[in-house]
Order: structure tokens, then C-alpha cells, then sequence
């Protein structure tokens, strides 16, 4: 199976967390300015407008212009592809995670045997003092 395509900017875009951020009140609340965008996610305008410029140069947002406002409205193709690349390692996270389970219930279980064996020798020793 061919490597999805996960674009590099996409990356550098979703690796901040205002970015993530400014994705996420995106892809809840729709359509919305940089006031608003700046305001869901508690920093500047000037800022927020520097973040946005990266995600629309990843392809992640788009811009239209509504009289003196600029609209922002995400464009979740991109994520699609980081999506399918990250899915490789889906497996790999629930083999290692089923893995570390059983080793657990394991030692879990090796406690309950050595705990159940040191209840059974102190018994025996209360018995063979009395």
C-alpha cells in the first residue's frame, strides 16, 4: 500500500497549538472573522491573523472578503491526508497497548499468587504456634 500523502506544511501548520485551536473553533463554529477567531481562542487579532496565514498556506482554511471583513472558513481536506498517514500506525499502538495490557493482568496476577502464598504461610505459622 502507497504512503498517504500528508503535505509537510500540514504538519507545521497542525503542530502549534493556537493553530489547533483556531481548527477546532473552525470546524465547530463555521464561518467566522479574525475578531472572532481571536476571541475563541483568547489571543490577538494580530496574531491570530499570523496563524491563519499559515493554515491557509497549508491549504487547512480559506478567506473571503465580506465588505472591510475577512471570513474564515476550514477546509478539512488537508487533515484528511494527515488523518490516512497517521492510521498506519493505528495498528501498531493497538498491538503495543494489548501488549502492555496482558503484561499488567500478568504481573497483576504473579502479586495475587505471591500474596495469597504469603497469606497461606502465615497462617500455617500461627497454626504451628498455637
Amino acid at each position: 500500500m502507497p504512503r498517504p500523502a500528508a503535505d509537510d506544511d500540514v504538519f507545521r501548520a497542525v503542530a502549534d497549538p493556537t493553530r489547533r485551536a483556531l481548527i477546532e473553533a473552525l470546524g465547530r463554529g463555521g464561518e467566522q472573522t479574525v475578531g472572532a477567531l481571536a476571541e475563541a481562542v483568547g489571543q490577538s487579532v494580530p496574531l491570530v491573523s499570523r496563524h491563519l496565514a499559515v493554515l491557509r498556506s497549508a491549504g487547512l482554511v480559506e478567506e473571503r472578503r465580506a465588505g472591510r471583513h475577512r471570513i474564515y472558513r476550514l477546509d478539512p481536506a488537508p487533515l484528511r491526508d494527515l488523518f490516512d498517514w497517521a492510521g498506519l500506525f493505528a495498528g501498531f499502538w493497538t498491538e503495543r497497548v494489548a501488549n502492555l495490557r496482558d503484561y499488567l493482568d500478568r504481573q497483576n496476577l504473579d502479586r495475587q499468587n505471591l500474596d495469597r502464598q504469603n497469606l497461606d504461610r502465615q497462617n500455617g505459622e500461627r497454626r504451628d504456634a498455637t
